[in-house]
């Protein structure tokens, strides 16, 4: 049985307008709308599509989060996904340990393939796929926007800076789910019914041996300063002068 591992982060839904907290250790969650990350719901769509063509047999998304996470899993389940994995902390799960706790997911579920988005949208870290790999040790493709499996290897193309690169990786692997990879399925109504009937596990994170003690403090959360009016120039004269008044250009 080939089965694919996706990661689905709990994160503040990207139509919402972050605001910072009064004392600035952090931004305001609490009666806040959260989503599943929106590039994890890329990596989802793709592992089932995968499945969809009978390249897979199980996809089984896993979140590492608080108990609320529960309801991203089932958004989860609703697209697809066969049975869920919540591996519960109260903890902020920085991506070194997101990759921990998938190394032991992945060591009990021995995957195929395990798909994640290529970032979260509330620390844009991008880490958790390379970190993932490294640990346990096997190849990876990130930001990919086009995936081909072949038999026991994969044919990945990647976005990179200079425009876009082919590689063909040896499963199991990793891979990180870019935004042009595919556009992820509309959930149904009967969908969200069922979903309530798959499975979803619930782990706690101390159980499998792990902790959850940050690498990282935040000392201090500001909100972005408001961008400055734009003013209108005549011409390139006109603009170099605006320009080194506001000591930009020499």
């Amino acid at each position: 049985m080939r089965k694919i591992l996706v990661g689905v982060k709990r994160v503040v839904d990207y139509n919402v307008r972050v605001r910072v907290k009064p004392d600035g250790s952090g931004v305001i969650t609490d009666g806040v709308k959260m989503s599943v990350n929106p590039f994890d719901e890329i990596a989802l769509e793709e592992a089932l599509r995968i499945k969809e063509r009978g390249e897979a047999a199980e996809v089984i998304a896993v979140s590492v989060g608080p108990d609320d996470a529960q309801q991203q899993l089932r958004t989860a389940l609703a697209m697809g996904a066969d049975r869920a994995i919540l591996v519960k902390t109260a903890e902020l799960v920085e991506p070194l340990t997101a990759a921990r706790v998938f190394l032991k997911i992945v060591e009990k579920e021995q995957p195929a393939l395990v798909i994640v988005g290529k970032q979260a949208i509330d620390d844009d870290a991008a880490q958790t796929a390379p970190m993932l790999a490294a640990l346990w040790d096997r190849p990876q493709a990130t930001f990919c926007s086009k995936i081909e499996l072949k038999g026991d290897s994969a044919r990945v193309t990647r976005e990179v800076d200079a425009g876009l690169e082919t590689i063909e990786v040896d499963l199991p692997a990793v891979f990180s789910a870019d935004l042009r990879l595919n556009e992820p399925r509309y959930v149904k109504l009967p969908d969200i019914m069922k979903a309530k009937k798959k499975p979803l596990e619930v782990i706690e994170l101390g159980s499998l041996g792990l902790g959850a003690e940050p690498g990282l403090k935040p000392v201090l959360t500001e909100p972005p300063k408001p961008r400055a009016k734009g003013i209108m120039v005549k011409d390139v004269a006109e603009l170099v002068d605006a320009l080194k008044k506001k000591g930009l250009v020499s």
